[in-house]
């Protein structure tokens, strides 16, 4: 089974960059956005053979997220059952027979770290929402998690260390949902691969100069490693300020 998570930020603006191709050419049997920007009705996706579920942000032009998959799933939910979290269209979950699979577009704490306070608040909500998930069947869950957890995930880390996306408190939090009983599957296959990244910032030439972050992320239930095949980041693809991320499993 092959699976991808990719933020297109913008994905009316993705579109007109070579989207359907690099759709077809990935060939993946679940295929996640983030950040799409989208309200329902905004564009129609022609994908045979793919079922679609969409989570959009009540505020336009912000946020969202999709799900294609060949399976159709026994059940998919919109958000995680919190009110205070779920009107910003960022998560949606399938059930499948054997897992659960999930996609996230994970609050950025903002500059100035704004919104810091309500992004740590999301994320305790969030790990409990996978907790509750995970005692029922394993999960797999990816995204864009806004936070690179080590100092090998992002290219200049000293002096990143009070910027959103690499702050102790955001470190702390994804330490912590790993040992929750989780796998950050990238680093399983690649624990000490370098100046690999998914997402560059648009100032400064930084994805020319390879100055980047991995936020995004394809994360597995501890039970599910056995299952795992291969992992990757497609830092060939344009379109967006991300890259596509990929999970191979077997089925």
């Amino acid at each position: 089974m092959k699976m991808i998570s990719w933020n297109v930020n913008g994905l009316r603006a993705v579109m007109g960059k070579g989207f359907m191709d690099t759709f077809r050419d990935l060939d993946a049997d679940i295929f996640c956005l983030q950040e799409t920007k989208l309200q329902a009705g905004q564009i129609i996706m022609d994908l045979p053979g793919y079922h679609q579920y969409w989570n959009y942000a009540e505020k336009k032009g912000y946020s969202g997220t999709a799900v294609f998959c060949r399976r159709e799933p026994l059940s998919v939910r919109y958000g995680i059952g919190i009110d205070e979290f779920d009107h910003e269209g960022r998560v949606i979950t399938l059930e499948f027979e054997d897992f659960f699979f999930i996609t996230v577009y994970t609050p950025n704490s903002q500059d100035g770290l704004a919104r810091l306070p309500w992004r740590m608040a999301w994320e305790d909500a969030f790990l409990g929402y996978l907790k509750q998930l995970d005692a029922e069947k394993p999960l797999v869950f990816c995204g864009d998690l806004n936070v690179a957890h080590k100092e090998i995930d992002l290219k200049n880390p000293k002096t990143n260390t009070q910027n959103a996306g690499f702050t102790p408190e955001e470190r702390a939090k994804m330490t912590a949902l790993l040992e929750s009983g989780f796998i950050d599957t990238f680093r399983f296959f690649w624990p000490d691969r370098k100046d690999i990244y998914s997402w560059w910032s648009y100032r400064f030439h930084a994805r020319e100069r390879n100055t980047g972050w991995r936020i995004d992320y394809f994360i597995a239930s501890d039970r599910l490693k056995d299952r795992l095949e291969a992992a990757e980041i497609h830092t060939e693809i344009y379109g967006s300020d991300h890259c596509p991320v990929e999970l191979r499993m077997k089925d």
